[in-house]
């Protein structure tokens, strides 16, 4: 199973809301707070490096801005 995430204007995802339906598919619906939290989930996923910082270097790099 896999998904796909359309943002587009309100017209638009009614058509192509009607269309998923007929051609069978699960459609849900999300607010654009719950598509920031997948774009973002989707970008640490992507940029994960498996390494490990201190909590020290954390803090002065935020201080630095």
């Amino acid at each position: 199973m896999s998904a796909l995430v359309i943002k587009a204007d309100h017209q638009s995802n009614k058509i192509l809301k009607e269309l998923a339906k007929k051609l069978g598919a699960n459609v849900l619906n999300i607010n654009d707070d719950q598509y920031e939290d997948l774009s973002l989930g989707y970008l640490m996923d992507k940029t994960k490096t498996g390494k490990t910082v201190s909590r020290a270097s954390i803090i002065k790099k935020l201080h630095k801005k």
